[in-house]
């Protein structure tokens, strides 16, 4: 889930989980930068557990780990925290941010295929005229 609590390894956990759909200690240790001993991925796996963020199956001699939290559900909040800490809420600012730091990269078709989401939301929800009227190019 990535969410606001958790430690930093706790976090590289999760997101191994999130990537892989399921994974066993061992899958995880190995996809972890740095990882610790064994023992230590296991623990944490454990506290994951103990805190309602992943559920163990027995799959032969081991358990394999999952996320509790549906991925959709967990990339909601994960967005919606960074949105209310670093951009104080404003859905623009968060979508200013990216464009900066992806504009290099970004093609044509994406930039149409963004657009004409914010223009599908504005018609579905009002959010067009208030755009429009923040930037002087109401339709």
């Amino acid at each position: 889930m990535s969410a606001p609590g958790l430690s930093r390894r706790e976090r590289q956990i999760m997101d191994i989980l999130y990537q892989r759909g399921k994974a066993s200690a061992t899958d995880v240790r190995e996809a972890m930068p740095d990882a610790p001993s064994y023992s230590a991925v296991r623990a944490m796996l454990r506290v994951l557990e103990e805190k309602g963020h992943v559920r163990h199956q027995e799959e032969g001699l081991k358990y394999v780990y999952a996320p509790t939290v549906a991925r959709e559900k967990a990339k909601r909040s994960a967005v919606k925290h960074l949105l209310d800490t670093f951009f104080g809420g404003k859905p623009e600012q968060i979508v200013a941010a990216l464009l900066d730091v992806s504009s290099a990269t970004l093609t044509k078709e994406e930039l149409d295929r963004m657009g004409a989401m914010i223009e599908k939301a504005g018609r579905e929800g009002g959010l067009a005229e208030s755009v429009g009227k923040e930037t002087g190019r109401e339709k």
